[in-house]
């Protein structure tokens, strides 16, 4: 017979609950070097819990601030498998010429420096989940007519190195171009210059319906020209807005990049993250917002949709 101490420590060891594994990550792993900011609204900074905590790439830390709603605007609706919370952008006085927008980023006149991924870089991406909760477009409420709307919805982007809150080194949004509000991802490879525009050839309300959660990417090669949008991991059939050279990346020297200028700031949900103006408000929410130094593959977009909706959990 085993002494009782032998005994204790036998049956201890069988009857210990199993260790704990770590979630999954909710990043594809063939992207995660080239996550700068990650954004997953979970997890406010401590001891303020209007912004939130950046999980993105060791040392480029850049908390975002919710602005105007601050802890309420999290919302458990997550948009994947996995994911509890996510975040709730809207107007809240759409007929008045006010700062009370519910939306997010950040902003420094003089440059983000823990953004400096994106000072004089070869490419970029874009990605996140949105849900449209309420009236797209939205109300201009710049405007005095009651019926007017905004002539596009601001979804996330990395502000340029010159900008006053709203000019983008790179954004995805929706925009109305030939008659029809189309999905756009553009960007503007130098400060101050010509910006190009890849538009959907779809209403974007056949790619984004209300109510729906879906996945929304945008590359942006600064070297090629190449602009790539995608819906739920699968490309976009659309066209280029801008006809010629509007980057100006023809002839030397090669390869060509982005401004050397750490960008302003993020702005998501609309523009001006410094909250002096409304502009192109969001009735959404958003989840799982990335942004890659890099123009990521068409298969490395397919590879995170698939990843954080095929993955168990």
């Amino acid at each position: 017979m085993l002494p009782a101490a032998g005994l204790a420590l036998m049956l201890g060891t069988a009857l210990a609950a199993p260790a704990q594994s770590q979630p999954p990550s909710e990043v594809f792993p063939g992207i995660a070097s080239a996550v700068v900011h990650h954004y997953d609204f979970e997890h406010p900074v401590a001891g303020d819990a209007a912004k939130e905590q950046d999980l993105g790439r060791t040392g480029s830390s850049t908390p975002i601030q919710l602005i105007n709603g601050g802890a309420a605007m999290r919302t458990a609706d997550g948009a994947f498998p996995g994911s509890k919370t996510s975040m709730q952008l809207k107007q809240v006085r759409p007929n008045n010429k006010s700062n009370d927008d519910w939306k997010a980023g950040v902003y420094d006149s003089k440059g983000v420096s823990s953004m400096k991924a994106f000072n004089k870089v070869r490419g970029l991406s874009i990605m996140t989940w949105i849900k449209v909760t309420g009236e797209a477009p939205a109300r201009n409420s710049n405007s005095s007519g009651t019926g007017d709307f905004y002539g596009a919805i601001g979804f996330a982007g990395v502000l340029s190195g010159d900008s006053d809150g709203h000019a983008a080194r790179a954004l995805l949004e929706t925009e109305n171009d030939k008659g029809a509000m189309r999905l756009i991802a553009l960007a503007r490879r130098v400060d101050g210059s010509d910006k190009q525009y890849f538009l959907s050839n779809a209403d974007w309300k056949t790619l984004v319906p209300p109510n729906k959660w879906v996945f929304i990417a945008g590359t942006f090669d600064f070297d090629t020209g190449a602009i790539g949008l995608y819906v739920d991991g699968k490309p976009v059939d659309g066209y280029f807005a801008v006809k010629g050279d509007p980057w100006k990346i023809v002839g030397p020297p090669e390869p060509d990049f982005s401004s050397a200028t750490n960008p302003r700031g993020i702005k998501i949900g609309g523009s001006h993250p410094q909250n002096n103006r409304e502009t192109n408000a969001c009735n959404c929410r958003m989840d799982g917002l990335m942004f890659l130094d890099r123009a990521a593959t068409a298969d490395e977009v397919r590879g995170q949709y698939e990843w954080v909706t095929k993955q168990p959990r």
